[in-house]
Order: structure tokens, then sequence, then C-alpha cells
């Protein structure tokens, strides 16, 4: 880890107690990332400058410490917050222009021994846990390592579609959930023989294709005859009775011509009054 060394004994004076080592470490993490502090407490000062050492006042407050960083080539600025509680530090990294924040908790013990704060090869225990740590949570996104980026996206993808999944599980189940108004259709297109069998019997009227169990006269493909009813039917109906179009069934055997007589239904002639005539 080099260059931390130099920036621990640069430092050293300000450095009291074990809380003091961990929040050293993590400002040289974000050197390291590409960062450079520009000064203590919430607000800017006059000044500010870019550098890669720790402000005089960085340890004043043991229980708050309040940094501000900005991109060492760009805009970026940061606000870095480590709140002490019992012995553990929880930081907070904030981006100033989207507001965007990060957070960290470091138990203590873990990582500093508090009998070795003047002794740098000594002081830190397991700093490469804690460098991993920094870089795959508090960090930025933009500045994680790129496969733990494509992991926390893969992972947010993952529970977004057990979400939907859930969310379908709870409508299906729901009975009082109006249907869909264009409901499924129960059983898939019949594709090929045999599974074209009895398909007249689900689709009566042929609308797919092919033939279906209900015969329209004005569809069934045959020759009409040319008799046309609208036009009249000579002494039994007048033209325009059957409005053109409409289906008309002829009454009597033969339309359009006069039946031989006397039958059935012609009335008996005067004086008929022999009933075995």
């Amino acid at each position: 880890m080099a260059g931390l060394e130099v920036l621990y004994t640069c430092v050293s004076s300000g450095i009291s107690c074990p809380q003091d080592a961990v929040v050293c470490f993590i400002h040289w993490e974000m050197i390291q990332s590409g960062y450079r502090c520009i000064g203590s407490g919430d607000e800017p000062r006059s000044s500010d400058k870019k550098s890669e050492l720790l402000p005089s006042d960085w340890s004043s407050n043991k229980e708050l410490y309040s940094l501000r960083y900005k991109a060492k080539d760009g805009d970026v600025q940061l606000l870095l917050k480590a709140i002490a509680v019992d012995s553990t530090l929880i930081f907070n990294l904030m981006n100033s222009s989207t507001q965007q924040v990060s957070d960290l908790t470091v138990n203590i013990s873990d990582h500093v021994d508090a009998d070795q704060l003047r002794t740098f090869d000594s002081v830190y225990k397991d700093s490469d846990g804690l460098s991993e740590k920094v870089k795959t949570q508090l960090l930025p996104p933009q500045d994680r390592p790129k496969t733990q980026r494509t992991e926390t996206r893969t992972r947010r993808e993952q529970e977004e579609e057990e979400e939907q999944r859930r969310r379908r599980d709870r409508e299906d189940s729901d009975p009082l959930r109006i249907p869909n108004r264009h409901p499924r259709q129960p059983w898939p297109e019949p594709m090929a023989p045999p599974f074209a069998a009895g398909g007249a019997d689900l689709d009566p009227f042929g609308s797919r294709g092919g033939g279906g169990m209900i015969v329209d006269p004005l569809r069934s493909g045959y020759p009409r005859s040319g008799f046309d009813p609208s036009s009249g039917i000579p002494d039994i109906l007048p033209p325009g009775a059957v409005p053109p179009g409409a289906r008309f069934d002829p009454f009597g055997p033969v339309v359009g011509r006069r039946r031989p007589g006397p039958d059935p239904d012609h009335m008996p002639p005067p004086g008929y009054d022999d009933m075995f005539m």
C-alpha cells in the first residue's frame, strides 16, 4: 500500500485514538481513487484547495469527522462524514450534485490495534479487507471495480424480476380482481392433423379459414339461382315486398309459376255437398 505510510507519518501528531487511524485509512483510499481533499467541515471556505494531505483540523472532533473531496480531474464534489457509535465508525459519502449517498460501517477493533497507534507497521489489521469494503460499499458506483458494478446490476435485475413475479401471483390469487377484458384463448391453435380434428366445432363460422359447422347460404360457395325475390313474384308478391339482400324462403313448390289446379287448396265447386263424390 504505497503512500499510506507517508500519509500516516505526516498526520501522526493528530492521531490520538483508534478512530483517527480508521479515518486516515479511508482518506488514503479516497486519494487512491482519484479524489483530493479540499477541506474539513460541511461548508466551502476561501482557503480550500486540492491536496493529498488531511486538513490541519481534521481530527478536532472525535465524535464526528467531516471532510470534503473533489475529483482530481473533474468537478464532482463529495462530502464524507464519519460518526463514532460505541466501537464502530459509520461512514456516509454523499455526492453534492446528485445527492446520492453510500455508507459503510467499520468495526474499529477489527482493523486497528489501539496499542500500536505510534507504530505504522503494527497499527492496521486486515487492511486488505478494509480496503475491499471501501471500494465495494463506500466509493461512488462509477469508481467501484467493474465486476462489482456488474454483480450489483445483475442482483438488482433479479430482485426486480422476483418482485414482478410475486405481484403477478398476488393478482392471480385475488378473487376480487377484475379479469382482463381480452381473455386468452384457453387452447392453442391447431397446427396440423390430428390436432386439427374438431376445428369446425371450435370455430362454427369458419372465421379462421376452413369450414365451419354452420352453413351460411350467402357464403357457402355454391352457385346461387338467378332468382331475385326483391323484384317480386307475379300474382303473388309485388316488386319491393322483399328488401334487397334479405333472406327469403319461397312459399309453394315452384316460385314464379302458377300451380295446376284444382288441388286441395282450392275452394269446392258450387253445390258440392256429397262427401263421397
